[in-house]
C-alpha cells in the first residue's frame, strides 16, 4: 500500500527529474507503510525497455544516481546499458577489470565461459583448467629414458643404497633404456607392455623386472618427467606371485645347451654355478685364486660370501673338467662387471633356446646334489644355507637318475659338451 511522502523537502505528487541533454528520468517520492509503519522510498521511472518500470530505493541520493545513469545512456544512444540495474552495472564494471588482463574482450569471455559450462555440465571451469595444466604435456621436463634411469641411479647411490641393489637396478634399467632410446613420457603402457611379453624368461624374472620399472616410472612421475597419475607401469599386467617363492631348476639337457652356447669367457661361471652351487653374485667377486684344482676345494671367502661366513665348496669331477682348460693363475673368473654378467646369462639362454630361470643354477646343484648324497646338512655346508632350508625347499624334487645325469654333463672340447640324454 502505497500513500503520499511525508518528507518534507518532497513535493507533493510532483516527479523530480533527472537530465543529459534531451532524455530525462523522473524520479517519484513515495511512502512504504510496513507493519503500520511509514517508510519513504523514492522510485526511478524507467522507460529504457519500451515500457514503464519502477525501480525503487531507499534514499533520495541513491535514487537520483541510477537516474542520472540511465538518462546519461539513453542520450547516448545505448539502450541495453540504460536497461541494466545498478548492481549489474557494477558487476559489468568488476568484469571489465578482470577481463583486462587477458586482452580478451568481455563477450569473447563470455562467450568461452558458456560453451566451457555447456561441455562440462556444470561450473566447474577453474577445476578443468587445473586438470588440463596438470595433463598438458607441455609443461614435463623432457628427459630420455637413458637420463632417468642416470638420474634414478644416482639418487640411490647418494641415498646410501646397497651395491647389490645397484647393480641390479643399473642391470635390469639399462636394458630397458637400450630397448626405449625416446623421452620417457612418450613410453605408453602397450609399449612396456610387448616389451615384457618378448622377454624370454621366468615368470618371477619378469616379475621383478615389473617392480624395477616402476620404481623408475614412480621416480619420473614424482620429478615431472611424466604425467601425474600416468605411471605406464601401473596398468601392464601384473604376473601372477602364486609360485614366485617356488625352485625353478634347469634340466640337464638344458644346461648342457647353456654350456654349449655359452662365450668362453662365461663358461666358467655357468659351470660354478650349476656344479658348485656358487651365488652370482659370488662368482663376479671370485678370483681364481680361490679356485683349487689340486686340492679339489673352492674357498668362499667370508667378504665374498652372502652369509659373511667362509666356506669350502667341493670340486666335482664334472666341474674340474669344465675348469680345467679355462683356470688362469690369477685374476677375477669374470672380468666384467655385474650389468656384463646379467646380459651374458641372458646372452647365453637366446643363444641356447632355453628360458632363464631366476637362480635356476643354484637351485639346480643344490636340488641334483640333495638327490646324490641325500644328506642336508651336508648339502646346506656346500651351499651356504641352512639345513632346514635345504630339506625344505629342495628335498625330492628330482629324481636320483636325473640327479647322475646332471652330474655327468662334461665337455669333449672347451667348445662343446656331451650331449645327455634327460631322465624321465
Amino acid at each position: 500500500a502505497y500513500s503520499l511522502p511525508t518528507v518534507a523537502d518532497m513535493k507533493r505528487n510532483k516527479p523530480l527529474p533527472e537530465k543529459d541533454g534531451n532524455a530525462t528520468v523522473k524520479i517519484y517520492g513515495r511512502t512504504r507503510r510496513v507493519a503500520g509503519t511509514d517508510y519513504p522510498t523514492f522510485e526511478v521511472c524507467d522507460y529504457s525497455t519500451g515500457r514503464r518500470v519502477l525501480r525503487s530505493h531507499a534514499t533520495e541520493s541513491e535514487a537520483r544516481k541510477e537516474a542520472k545513469r540511465i538518462a546519461k545512456a539513453l542520450a547516448a544512444g545505448n539502450v541495453r546499458s540504460a536497461q541494466m540495474l545498478s548492481r549489474d552495472v557494477a558487476s559489468y564494471g568488476r568484469a571489465i577489470e578482470l577481463a583486462k588482463p587477458t586482452g580478451v574482450p568481455l563477450e569473447i569471455v563470455a562467450a568461452h565461459y558458456a560453451e566451457a559450462f555447456k561441455i562440462l555440465g556444470s561450473d566447474r571451469i577453474i577445476e578443468a583448467a587445473k586438470f588440463f595444466v596438470a595433463q598438458n604435456p607441455d609443461s614435463l621436463t623432457h628427459r630420455t629414458v637413458a637420463e632417468a634411469v642416470a638420474e634414478l641411479l644416482a639418487a640411490k647411490e647418494s641415498r646410501g643404497a646397497s651395491v647389490r641393489y645397484i647393480q641390479d637396478l643399473r642391470a635390469r634399467l639399462n636394458r630397458f633404456a637400450e630397448a626405449f632410446a625416446v623421452d620417457i613420457s612418450s613410453v605408453t603402457t602397450a609399449d612396456v607392455q610387448r616389451w615384457f611379453d618378448g622377454l624370454k624368461l621366468s615368470a618371477q624374472s619378469v616379475r621383478n623386472f615389473r617392480t624395477v620399472l616402476g620404481t623408475l616410472f614412480n621416480f619420473a612421475e614424482a620429478r615431472g618427467y611424466i604425467l601425474k597419475g600416468s605411471n605406464t607401469i601401473e596398468a601392464t599386467e601384473k604376473v601372477s606371485a602364486k609360485n614366485s617363492d617356488a625352485v625353478e631348476i634347469f634340466t640337464p639337457s638344458e644346461i648342457t645347451k647353456l654350456l654349449a652356447a655359452s662365450a668362453p669367457e662365461f663358461r666358467a661361471c655357468l659351470a660354478l654355478g650349476a656344479f658348485a652351487g656358487l651365488r652370482s653374485a659370488e662368482i663376479e667377486r671370485m678370483e681364481w685364486t680361490d679356485i683349487d684344482l689340486k686340492s679339489g676345494h673352492i674357498t668362499i671367502a667370508a667378504d665374498k660370501a652372502k652369509t659373511a661366513s667362509r666356506r669350502l665348496v667341493p670340486i666335482l669331477p664334472n666341474l674340474k673338467q669344465w675348469l680345467v682348460p679355462l683356470a688362469k693363475k690369477s685374476g677375477t673368473v669374470w672380468a666384467g662387471d655385474h650389468e656384463s654378467f646379467y646380459h651374458a646369462m641372458q646372452d647365453s639362454a637366446r643363444a641356447a633356446g632355453v628360458t632363464w630361470k631366476s637362480n635356476g643354477l643354484r637351485h639346480s646343484f643344490i636340488s641334483y646334489r640333495l638327490a646324490v648324497v641325500q644328506n642336508a646338512a651336508q648339502v646346506a655346508l656346500e651351499a651356504g644355507n641352512s639345513a632346514q632350508v635345504v630339506f625344505a625347499h629342495y628335498r625330492e624334487l628330482v629324481k636320483p637318475k636325473a640327479a647322475k645325469n646332471w652330474f655327468a654333463v662334461k665337455p669333449t672340447t672347451p667348445a662343446k659338451v656331451v650331449s645327455i640324454t634327460e631322465a624321465a
